[in-house]
């Protein structure tokens, strides 16, 4: 029998859709299901949004489009970012991609031989791993636990460059903790950064998501001379409520963006004229909704802490942005709930799932497994709901 390109052997389905479409089944079957285990923001984009598509629509051309982008999609972009306080880019720093994903994937195709290093702060978002293994990098994960606020130091980062280091990835604010580095945090990263000559890959997008009032701090933002090698990865899913739409783009050094524009000439071709419309209209116009769904997020952050901070040896550092949050529920491990045993992270999400109907994804898909993601963005009544279904889960082990 034919087999396989090798690299499929290292190919893994998102853990995170496992879990999500473990929950449909089951609530199609029936189930009085809560799933705080999918990303999805679970609102939609202005009326402006959905306007610009209709006229796109109206006046399709039918004909290929930008490798790059249309003009329109990238200005918007490119105001989108000095409003973010990053001046001096222009059209030719900028690429667009079906979804921040397919940005990523390209932007790691473009920079990383086969077994070149990629450094990996841990927890990490499932799809770096898993698209690092599929182009044969060598992963070197830094673990960033709960007693650091999952988060990098300089000195972790210091000790782990070497001349072989290629590339580090980083996302600020982090799925899947929340968690959001500081000003003076980020300043101390990239200190270390402009000594040592290799790529950043800057994951942003959920960088209009921040609460409590904290600013957002950049690695190029506070070392202007990094630009050259730091590239921003943007995209409409979050900040817009616009995931299933797929319009992500980058900015970055001249010869990464034109390598982008080759290789979407080589198979996407170009983002769609309806979604590029829609996508222009989202970061040029009103933004009154990203700024209600990020106060809305901050009040449910609060409950979600609120509640755990309830459950007897559950431990969470405090998440400042995005919708998740990271608890370390290892407490959990080594005990019972009725006849089913919880060993592990993934036991725990099983039995949760089974006894109490709530979804949640395990640590370990994240490379913690000590703490399982909980994602904020269901109804409120059904995250109250569900978190008190958390709390008795908790009460009933023994």
């Amino acid at each position: 029998m034919l087999k396989l390109a090798e690299r499929m052997s290292r190919a893994k389905p998102s853990a995170i859709m496992l879990v999500a479409d473990k929950a449909k089944k089951l609530k199609a079957a029936g189930r009085d299901i809560i799933s705080f285990s999918i990303g999805v923001p679970n609102f939609l984009p202005g009326a402006h949004v959905y306007a610009a598509a209709r006229e796109a629509l109206e006046h399709d051309s039918g004909q290929y489009g930008s490798n790059r982008g249309p003009d329109a999609l990238l200005d918007a972009f490119l105001k989108h970012l000095k409003e973010g306080g990053f001046d001096g880019y222009e059209r030719k720093h900028l690429a667009v991609g079906i979804g921040a994903k397919q940005v990523l994937f390209n932007l790691m195709y473009a920079l990383l031989n086969e077994g070149d290093e990629i450094l990996i702060p841990t927890p990490y978002w499932t799809s770096y791993v898993d698209i690092a293994d599929i182009l044969g990098a060598k992963i070197t994960l830094l673990p960033c636990p709960a007693e650091q606020n999952y988060k990098l130091t300089p000195a972790q980062l210091e000790a782990a460059i070497k001349p072989t280091t290629r590339l580090l990835l980083f996302n600020n604010p982090s799925n899947p903790t929340g968690m959001v580095y500081t000003p003076d945090e980020v300043k101390a990263l990239a200190d270390v950064l402009v000594r040592h000559p290799l790529w950043v890959l800057s994951d942003d997008i959920y960088n209009r998501m921040i609460f409590d009032g904290l600013p957002y701090a950049h690695l190029v933002k506070a070392r202007p001379e990094l630009r050259d090698r730091v590239v921003l990865i943007d995209s409409i899913s979050k900040t817009y409520g616009m995931p299933g739409w797929r319009g992500g783009l980058i900015a970055g050094p001249e010869s990464v963006a034109q390598a982008m524009v080759t290789l979407n000439s080589n198979h996407i071709t170009n983002l769609p004229e309806v979604v590029a419309a829609a996508a222009t209209a989202a970061f040029d116009g009103p933004q009154d909704i990203p700024r209600e769904k990020c106060a809305d997020f901050s009040r449910r952050r609060d409950e979600v802490m609120s509640a755990l901070s309830a459950i007897p040896g559950v431990r969470c550092p405090r998440p400042q942005g995005a919708f998740y949050a990271f608890p370390d529920i290892s407490v959990a491990f080594g005990k019972k709930h009725g006849t089913s045993a919880i060993a592990n992270d993934v036991d725990f999400c099983n039995v949760l799932l089974d006894a109490k109907g709530v979804a949640c994804v395990p640590g370990s898909a994240f490379g913690e497994p000590l703490a399982i993601r909980i994602s904020y963005t269901c109804k409120p009544a059904e995250l109250t709901e569900g978190l008190k279904r958390l709390q008795g889960f908790f009460a009933e082990l023994k």
